[in-house]
């Protein structure tokens, strides 16, 4: 299961990364969706708006597919099994070693 999200969870990555990249931004992107748009197929104003949608959708995406990431791996640690969010155990504590009795003092001679 872990292994298609994460299979899912790169395809919709790199998905995001070119949609991206294509939109035309202000210092120009790569200018794949200048007003030329895709053609003759849509308006600039058109690929602008579906570029913008499948952003939000894809983005929408890749959190849930996070979340999901991050909750089936909750409590994998390597070398571990333990959850970080997990109240710590009690602390043992020990008690200290009590003082030894103190010797008297030696008596002196007359």
């Amino acid at each position: 299961m872990t292994t298609v999200l994460l299979i899912l969870h790169l395809l919709v990555t790199m998905a995001l990364i070119g949609v991206v990249l294509i939109q035309r931004s202000e210092g120009g992107g790569l200018g794949i969706g200048s007003s030329q748009g895709m053609g003759a197929f849509m308006s600039g104003r058109g690929t602008a708006n579906l570029l913008t949608r499948t952003t939000a959708v894809l983005a929408t995406a890749f959190m849930l597919l996070s979340l999901a990431l991050a909750m089936l791996n909750k409590g994998a640690v390597s070398g571990a099994n333990h959850d970080i969010l997990a109240a710590p155990p009690p602390v043992a504590t020990t008690p200290a070693p009590a003082a030894p009795p103190a010797a008297p003092a030696p008596a002196s001679q007359p």
